[in-house]
Formats: structure tokens, C-alpha cells, sequence
């Protein structure tokens, strides 16, 4: 595996090798890469926790990390994304972490460079170590997939989570419900009542509103939303013992999520944030080691 672009390249034998990397390398410990490489974080949208984890990773892997700041970069001047992925393979990167607005960006990419990408996010399309990492949650709580209710509750159109998560989640034996408001259901067949649903959910995937892509379109408050298609304190209180919550964050306090679900004792959202670092390792060896 030259890339990790989508969760659509993984066969559900790699899969579960990634997952079990991860799951040595939280038990015992990320070992550095035999040989030095260098990896560069191209973030062109906002975040915490993936760019975070991905450095994380890279560190303990022994991994020279070269600082890249899209508001300081060339790309200002009107450099292309492909002219900075070939400049940097040019000053000697091995690997370089994309987030990037654009659906499928790394489609012009994969087959004019010699590095090797990993996909941190491409506008509403795919989240792969996201995915990655939400699977490994999962079968830590559960051991497997297979006979599992996966409920996919949110702004479900923008949701590279989503998408992400879908088929990966359908093919290694779980079943996938997803609700969401109308307007925000995509090309996805959803419910949209939670009294429907929520007493048969093994996982509960909650997602976050995009306002970001919804271009000034507005059809809820945050009450309104809350109410309506949030997981609020009442109705988890119809979940059954053993189901999980889940969340891939940053999150909306009293918007998709009642304030106290988020530490609550079903929650998993922080032990996701935890997992995501061995899994970015996992990738990581996998790809520059040739592992699997």
C-alpha cells in the first residue's frame, strides 16, 4: 500500500490488520521506523485532533516532522496543490498528511508523485484513519462487527465520516441505519425519527452540523436541531445497556449531543481521540514498511 486515500481501497483483510497493529501498538507501545523518514502535515482546513494525532504518531514513530502552514505557504501566491506536493517531494519528503476542501484532491495527485499520500479529509468525501479508528473502537467494546446495529445520526450529506464509515461497516457484517434531517440526507435512505430506531442500536455515531458547507442555508436553531434530531439526555436514557456513544468531534455541545452524553458513562468519544494515534501510527508503518 503506496497511499491511503479511501476506505473503498481497503479490503476487509487489510482492514483488520491496520486495527491489529494499532491494537499492539496500544498495548505495547509505538517503536520507531527501521530508517528515517520525513512526513510533512498539509492541513488546508481547520483542526484539532486529526492533525494533532497524526504528529503524535509520527513522532513516536522516529519520523522527522517538517512544519507546513497553509496561511504562510505559497499556495497564497497561487501555487496549485500538485506544485506544493512536488516541491516538497523534490526537497526529499517521504510521506505527506492532506486535508483538503476539495472532493477527491489526491486524484490528481497519486499517480504524478513518488511520495506517498495519506487522506486526512477531502471535503464531504473521505476520512479513511477516521473510519480506521472508529473501527477499532468498535471491536475493542465488541470484539467484532458481525450482527452489530450501527446507528449514523446527523448532517449525514457533508459527512466524510459518513461516507467513510458506510461501506467499511456493511462489509465486515454490521447493519447501518442512518438519520438525519431531510435536507441533510444526501444520497443516503434515512430515518428520521429517532423513536424508530434507538432501542435496536448497538452504536450510536453521532455527527456534527457542517455549518461550514451548508453556504448560509439554515433550516434549525440549535434548539430546534437539538430537539428534533440530537441525542438528548431523555432519549438515551432508551438506549440499551451495552450500546455505546460515539462521536468523531469537535462536537456541539447541546446541538447533536446533550452536554453530559459526551462524558457520560456510555460515551467512547475520548477513547476514540486516544485510539486515533495508534491507528495513524499503524497507517503510517504500514505504508513506508511495506507491513502488510
Amino acid at each position: 500500500m503506496k497511499h491511503l486515500v479511501s476506505m473503498k481501497q481497503l479490503t476487509n483483510e487489510q482492514i483488520h490488520a491496520l486495527l491489529d497493529r494499532a491494537d499492539t501498538f496500544k498495548k505495547d507501545g509505538i517503536r520507531e521506523l527501521p530508517g528515517k523518514y520525513t512526513v510533512s502535515n498539509l492541513f488546508f482546513e481547520p483542526s484539532t485532533r486529526t492533525k494533532m494525532s497524526f504528529e503524535m504518531a509520527e513522532r513516536k514513530l522516529g519520523m522527522d516532522v517538517l512544519p507546513f502552514e497553509a496561511g504562510f505557504s505559497s499556495t497564497l501566491k497561487g501555487e496549485t496543490l500538485y506544485d506544493t506536493v512536488k516541491t516538497l517531494e523534490a526537497i526529499g519528503v517521504d510521506t505527506l498528511v492532506i486535508r483538503h476542501p476539495e472532493d477527491g484532491y489526491y486524484e490528481q495527485l497519486i499517480e504524478r508523485t513518488n511520495l506517498s499520500i495519506v487522506n486526512a479529509g477531502d471535503g464531504s468525501g473521505q476520512h479513511p484513519t477516521q473510519s480506521l479508528l472508529d473501527l477499532f473502537t468498535i471491536k475493542e467494546e465488541f470484539g467484532t462487527f458481525e450482527g452489530l446495529t450501527v446507528l449514523i445520526a446527523g448532517d449525514i450529506a457533508h459527512s466524510r465520516v459518513a461516507r467513510s464509515n458506510a461501506d467499511a461497516l456493511k462489509n465486515l457484517g454490521a447493519k447501518v441505519i442512518f438519520l438525519s434531517p431531510a435536507e441533510w440526507a444526501g444520497e443516503f435512505n434515512c430515518v428520521n425519527r429517532w423513536d424508530d430506531v434507538i432501542g435496536q442500536c448497538d452504536v450510536v455515531m453521532l455527527l456534527r452540523v457542517q455549518h461550514e458547507r451548508h453556504e448560509g442555508d439554515v433550516y434549525f436553531t440549535k434548539e430546534s436541531y437539538h430537539a428534533q434530531y440530537g441525542l438528548t439526555e431523555e432519549r438515551a436514557k432508551q438506549l440499551q445497556d451495552h450500546t455505546i456513544i460515539m462521536h468523531p468531534a469537535p462536537f456541539n455541545r447541546g446541538v447533536e449531543i446533550a452536554d453530559y452524553l459526551i462524558e457520560s458513562p456510555k460515551s467512547r468519544i475520548f477513547q476514540q481521540i486516544e485510539n486515533g494515534v495508534f491507528i495513524r501510527a499503524a497507517v503510517l508503518e504500514t505504508i513506508l514498511t511495506g507491513r502488510n
